[in-house]
């Protein structure tokens, strides 16, 4: 008996010493074998609070934005929600950033340098170079996984651009989407743009429909807006006490310029002065403001000698603008103002929403852009900036065309070279471009009513977009952890702003900061900047070693206006070292100044498989052009299998939208395929009278024969039915993109924006039934791929 109570008593506390084992390292309570000896320990269980009286974090990143356009720095863009917050803060003067999109984004989200993230480039760009992969790194921990372990809810609203291409579509594993790298909640569209009255929209991981329809009064912004509102106020409902982070980003001000008609109305006649007598006043302003010291120079219109640059990159002189033109680039800035400014009062809404719940003078505001004004649109503006991206010339008779559609659905219109150099003043160049401050000097306001005293002053400190993270940890009081998730992390490339906070006078603790973007490259230390003479992707120049570098002493030239590198020697050749220091140190290796369609060759694409073929089923989530079987700019056959009856209508199968793109469908009892070239009319149509009721395979097959100058993919298109051709015609197709995000392939539908005219949004399938259907991108003969495809159904 005694040996009976001696072996219970033994596993007895061998139990409990098992149940102490896996429990929490800190756990506080006590565990026996039976609960009624046992206590219990909740706190450990639950989430960590953030510190007392910590701040909420809005961050309010709008895109593609000079530092001459808004009103808080003396630009002619009304930004009244921004006013405020200066008032009520600081501006600073001397922030700059990567000088493109997704590279600045992935400095704000982990405080590390963008080749450091793999965000050498923008994501739909990215090439297999650890520099320029678009895969953030574990060891770089996003700041939003630091501030949600330390108690904080998160959100992204609007813009994502950091998501890599390879994982786009729904099959791909989501740990870098935007919940898998610390947010809370997401909504908003990933990728580099979209269109403002039909977005590509998702919201957590899944791709949505948008609630409602631009003739119901969508806009992007307004949705963005009540999202906004909507998720904070979620959060305080049942946790009043947690505070919040918070990732806005508005799709203003990148193209395409949406806006509505009554804010386009409001800057009628404002910019007639063309955009090189805007650089002239707004210098003034700016000097006035305290922007830019006294005595700072306007740059050159033109800066890069001939020869260092893409053509697709100068700027048309205003005075060699014939009236029409004049008219047409007036009006293209008059839009981009309005969308602007629209963006912002919806903002407005958001920070309104704050003062009224009580939650605004404890929430540190910051308001500000990723790079400089946008040179995408080419020197005669663009009312598709599609164009761009298939490298394909813009056409000023089309573009004067569509003068009265500017800023509406009709248009993905973009303002020329000569507005993005305005709206950069006083500096040298635009977005692109990472050397020259143009392309990276951008806006920030930041505004924290309880932990800063100053209200309404400048700030000169030298900053750069990944101080951003380290100024947020300040002031939130968390500390960078040395591991996250048991990886040992890489230290902080920034330095915090907290300190500027309250002392004008106190010198930039910022030491070094290097630039690298599309082949272009500079280097600032210690107040001066060097700058290499080259210009930016895509001009294909190459022979880097051979650059000539400029030198600039920015405390004292603040515009980069008086090149000191004949004076200085040494000095440059002294940062031209350190410049290639950092560029091994941070990943920049190899430069990259390709042409499109080169660059295109080494993005990434979705795999072909061995025989060509690809499947796709009615009923699922669009596939993003990565990972959709391609079809730009080469030959492709387009099969579905499908029961018609006679009641049959609507989208077989679609990718894209108006501005580039194609769809197969049926209306009004006949079969069309309509090939969208770039939004160009008329639309190249193929059609025949819908077979009879029963099972039918349709589609198309194009044989690619010739690229033109303008890198158009020439060919054949046909419209089969049954095996045999029933229309074909002479086409044109698209060699680079159908868009840059979102409109992706979808079965049984045509998400977003229409690809047609012929019918209106939501136009899908109905009456019938579509089986599959299958691309085929191999160079087998037509016939043996329908004998096939029927085989292939049969087995299936």
């Amino acid at each position: 008996m005694k040996t009976k109570l001696k072996v219970i008593t033994i596993l007895c506390m061998f139990s409990s010493i098992l149940l102490a084992q896996n429990s929490p390292p800190n756990f506080k309570g006590d565990i026996k074998l039976d609960i009624r000896d046992s206590k219990g320990d909740w706190p450990v269980f639950l989430e960590t609070k953030a510190p007392k009286d910590a701040p909420n974090v809005l961050i309010v990143l709008y895109d593609d934005t000079g530092f001459a356009a808004w009103s808080p720095y003396g630009g002619r863009i009304n930004m009244p929600t921004m006013d405020e917050l200066a008032k009520n803060g600081l501006t600073y003067t001397q922030w700059h950033t990567t000088s493109v999109c997704s590279p600045t984004r992935s400095t704000f989200l982990t405080g590390r340098n963008h080749h450091q993230n793999g965000f050498g480039t923008i994501s739909e760009s990215a090439v297999g170079f650890p520099g320029y992969s678009g895969h953030i790194p574990a060891e770089n921990a996003t700041l939003a996984t630091v501030l949600r372990k330390a108690g904080w809810s998160t959100f992204w609203i609007g813009k994502n651009h950091n998501v890599p291409v390879d994982a786009l579509d729904m099959a791909s594993s989501k740990d870098r989407w935007p919940l898998g790298l610390g947010f809370d909640r997401f909504y908003g569209f990933i990728g580099g743009e979209t269109n403002q009255w039909y977005p590509s929209l998702i919201e957590d991981n899944h791709f949505i429909e948008q609630p409602y329809q631009p003739e119901e009064g969508y806009h992007l912004s307004i949705d963005l807006a009540d999202k906004a509102i909507a998720y904070i106020q979620d959060s305080k409902q049942s946790k009043p006490e947690k505070p919040w982070f918070m990732w806005l980003n508005p799709g203003a001000n990148h193209a395409p310029h949406h806006a509505p008609a009554d804010y386009i109305a409001k800057y009628k006649g404002k910019f007639d002065d063309g955009y090189e007598a805007y650089r002239d006043w707004v210098l003034k302003r700016m000097i006035d403001k305290g922007i830019v010291p006294k005595g700072t120079n306007l740059t050159p219109l033109n800066p890069m000698p001939k020869g260092t640059f893409s053509e697709a990159d100068q700027v048309r002189p205003w005075n060699t603008l014939s009236a029409e033109e004049k008219k047409l680039f007036s009006r293209m800035a008059e839009v981009y103002a309005a969308y602007s400014e629209f963006t912002d009062a919806q903002v407005g809404r958001v920070v309104k929403y704050l003062k009224d719940s009580g939650q605004f003078d404890n929430t540190l505001i910051m308001y500000c852009a990723d790079n400089g004004a946008s040179g995408e649109g080419s020197p005669n503006g663009s009312v598709n900036e599609n164009n761009f991206f298939n490298a394909y010339p813009d056409d000023m008779k089309v573009n004067l065309s569509m003068i009265d559609k500017l800023g509406s659905q009709d248009t993905y219109n973009h303002y020329p070279t000569g507005w993005a150099v305005a709206f950069s003043t006083p500096f040298k160049m635009f977005k692109r471009y990472s050397g020259y401050s143009g392309g990276t000097a951008d806006p920030l306001v930041i505004c924290w009513p309880k932990g800063i005293k100053a209200k309404g002053e400048i700030r000169d400190q030298y900053h750069h977009s990944t101080d951003i993270v380290p100024t947020i940890l300040e002031a939130c009081g968390v500390t960078m952890p040395d591991v996250v998730d048991g990886v040992k992390q890489t230290p902080l490339a920034g330095v915090s702003m907290k300190y500027s906070f309250d002392n004008v006078k106190a010198p930039t603790t910022k030491k070094v900061q290097y630039y690298e973007m599309t082949g272009t490259r500079g280097l600032w230390k210690d107040g001066w900047k060097a700058t290499s003479v080259h210009g930016a992707l895509p001009v294909n120049l190459g022979n880097f070693d051979k650059d000539k570098w400029e030198l600039y002493n920015v405390d004292k030239d603040r515009s980069e206006s008086q090149d000191l590198a004949a004076k200085y020697p040494d000095k440059v050749k002294e940062l031209e070292k350190i410049w290639l220091e950092e560029a091994k140190k941070n990943n920049v290796l190899p430069l990259n100044d390709l042409s499109v369609t080169e660059f295109h060759k080494l993005e990434y694409h979705k795999e072909v498989p061995a025989d060509g073929r690809f499947i796709y089923f009615p009923g699922t989530t669009e596939v993003p052009e990565a990972s959709a079987a391609p079809t730009l700019g080469r030959s492709f056959k387009i099969l579905a299998e499908t029961d018609f009856a006679k009641d049959t209508k609507g989208v077989i199968v679609s990718q894209g939208s108006r501005f580039g793109g194609y769809s197969l469908f049926v209306k009004d009892g006949k079969l069309y395929y309509v090939y969208n070239f770039l939004g160009l009319a008329p639309e190249q149509v193929l059609s025949t009278t819908l077979p009879a009721t029963g099972n039918h395979i349709v589609g198309v097959e194009f044989v690619k024969e010739k690229m033109s100058e303008k890198n158009e993919t020439l060919g054949t298109m046909k419209l089969y039915v049954d095996g045999k051709v029933v229309e074909e015609k002479a086409f044109r197709t698209q060699a680079g993109h159908y868009s840059l995000s979102g409109e992706g392939l979808c079965v049984g539908r045509d998400s977003g924006d229409p690809v047609s005219k012929l019918y209106k949004a939501n136009f899908d399938f109905k009456g019938g039934k579509i089986i599959k259907v299958i691309y085929d991108v191999s160079n087998d003969a037509y016939e043996n791929v329908e004998h096939e495809f029927k085989v292939k159904m049969a087995r299936e």
